[in-house]
């Protein structure tokens, strides 16, 4: 099969090993040369996805079986257009759509499925922010309704932070939609990923669930699996559920909880593998997240998902801009016991990028406290210079 791959980051860089492995044919699209996924796969183009007709233009010329979006900033509307055309949208037209924009995938969670959220609000202006803010209370958490790895997203706690978490959202937003989601902060205990792979001809099955620790709206460390009582994984499994069902489609989909002491809320969605599981990648499951999203995709039948062993990712991040980084202490972390790494071969570097991650697994008797600290250090041996 023919997959025109949407966003060709460390995340697209993955699914396209995994579809390399398996004979599909992979054409890589960023907004710039060079992109991780492009480094590996038969054919790339470089396009503003935001550019309707220049979206319309590869499509045509590559004729995929499949489009797999990998990012938020591409015109999705056009997706119902291809799908038309006789293509399947991963995991769907309407699941691409609705969960590239924050809005549309709360509004389908909280007022459609009536499942439990933090209150919230969207504004256009920091004016209709400020009223937001007022009616959800302080502290409370800004999103812009478009974007990834927590860019553009921070919290209020008094009324001087309004206008700076106005002027970041709309900086670390991507697209072309200027508006942003304000949430009432939920006390939450911890926050979990739930990997609900969504299969044609099959039952919905789910991964163990993911921990993870957030700094900027972005994760830091993720572990497999998370501590969740059995209560509330029936209840995060349901729900996951729900949602994935009303969007319809196959693939894996990334569906992110707070646990709090009066039960799971749900936060968000992503159509496709998340960045927490790269904790997958340690070989914590039979299947790590991109072989799940591509067999879904295709119609091959998952027969289960099994937990091999314990498992953290932690990540290495660059600290000043580059065009050309470069990376020390690899021979260290090579050296480390049921340790590995990925280094995403990023061809520029910024502040806070995530350019590499240390994975770390260990037996299914191992506390995970244990493994993440170990995680932790590995990735501290590796260094990001410009």
């Amino acid at each position: 099969m023919k997959i025109l791959l949407l966003g060709s980051g460390e995340l697209g860089k993955e699914f396209t090993i995994a579809a390399q492995r398996i004979g599909q044919i992979i054409i890589a699209v960023d907004s710039y040369e060079n992109a991780p996924a492009m480094q590996v796969a038969h054919d790339f183009e470089v396009i503003n996805m935001l550019d309707g007709e220049a979206l319309d233009r590869i499509v045509a010329k590559h004729q995929p079986d499949f489009i797999v979006p990998e990012i938020e900033a591409i015109r999705t509307e056009r997706f119902y257009d291809y799908e038309k055309q006789g293509i399947t949208v991963v995991p769907s037209a309407k699941a691409a759509n609705f969960t590239m924009n924050r809005k549309a995938i709360r509004e389908l969670a909280c007022k459609e499925l009536g499942l439990k959220t933090a209150n919230y609000r969207y504004a256009t202006t920091a004016a209709e922010l400020r009223k937001g803010v007022i009616t959800v209370g302080m502290p409370c958490v800004v999103k812009p309704l478009m974007s990834s790895s927590g860019k553009g997203q921070s919290t209020i706690k008094t009324e001087a932070d309004i206008e700076k978490a106005w002027k970041y959202a709309v900086e670390g937003s991507r697209g072309d939609v200027v508006e942003v989601i304000v949430e009432a902060f939920v006390k939450f205990n911890s926050e979990i990923t739930l990997l609900t792979v969504v299969q044609n001809n099959n039952p919905t099955l789910f991964c163990a669930p993911i921990g993870h620790r957030q700094e900027r709206g972005d994760y830091q460390e993720s572990w497999q699996p998370a501590r969740i009582s059995d209560k509330d994984l029936y209840e995060a499994q349901d729900m996951a559920e729900k949602v994935t069902e009303a969007l319809g489609g196959a693939g894996l989909f990334g569906v992110e909880f707070f646990l709090t002491d009066d039960g799971v809320y749900f936060s968000e969605l992503s159509p496709r593998p998340h960045d927490t599981g790269m904790v997958t990648l340690a070989g914590t499951q039979n299947f790590n997240e991109f072989e799940l999203h591509l067999r879904a995709i295709l119609s091959l039948p998952i027969f289960e998902i099994t937990l091999e062993k314990v498992g953290a990712s932690a990540v290495i991040l660059a600290s000043e801009n580059s065009t050309n980084p470069t990376y020390s202490g690899i021979e260290k972390i090579a050296a480390l016991p049921k340790t590995d790494f990925r280094i995403f071969g990023k061809p520029t570097s910024r502040p806070y990028r995530r350019m590499a991650v240390a994975l770390v697994s260990d037996t299914v008797e191992t506390p995970i406290e244990e493994v993440v600290e170990k995680a932790k250090n590995a990735a501290r041996l590796i260094t990001v210079h410009s």
